[in-house]
């Protein structure tokens, strides 16, 4: 009998040392689940910080594109100016003060949105391209957002550019009516 209980005993101390290990390992789990949440809210908050870089820097290529052709604004500018030329300016007036006043005006006036939406585009570029410097270390940005990045201030230079030009009338300027 007594080797039963002393087996009985020995069964009891195995069983309680499993259980004991067994708990242990539920412990010991517990912190790495913990970990791979943490790992996962930092992963989802770091694809979401992603996102807004790669939205920048097609923001960025779009203003370039815009700042190129004009655009919508630029459009409606053009039109405000030309026929604020034609409402101010008399039939009396000479060819060269007309041609100024509602052509020239309204020239100007696509070249300054040009060159507004050119800005705009350089700083969304660069803001996007300057991130990586002050978010967290060890993240670098992805390849596409770099690239289109550059793409947005390349375009915004270009605009910016051709705002210039058109705007002190080197590119395309008025003609002259002598």
């Amino acid at each position: 009998m007594a080797t039963k209980t002393a087996e009985g005993a020995g069964t009891e101390t195995g069983a309680q040392h499993d259980e004991a290990v067994a708990e242990t390992a539920v412990t010991e789990e517990a912190p790495e689940q913990q970990e791979t949440g943490e790992e996962t809210a930092a992963a989802e908050s770091g694809r979401a910080s992603g996102v807004g870089q790669g939205a920048g820097a097609v923001v960025s290529a779009a203003l370039g594109l815009v700042s190129l052709n004009g655009g919508w604004v630029g459009t409606v500018a053009s039109a405000r100016a030309q026929l604020m030329g034609q409402l101010k300016t008399s039939s009396q007036a000479g060819v060269a003060q007309q041609i100024k006043a509602v052509y020239g005006d309204a020239w100007h006036a696509t070249a300054l949105w040009a060159g507004l939406f050119a800005v705009a585009a350089l700083v969304v570029g660069v803001a996007v391209l300057a991130r990586p410097a002050f978010g967290a270390p060890g993240r670098p940005q992805a390849p596409w957002i770099k690239s289109v990045a550059w793409g947005g201030v390349a375009l915004g230079v270009v605009g910016l550019l051709l705002a210039a030009l058109k705007y002190s009338d080197a590119l395309l300027g008025l003609p002259s009516a002598g």
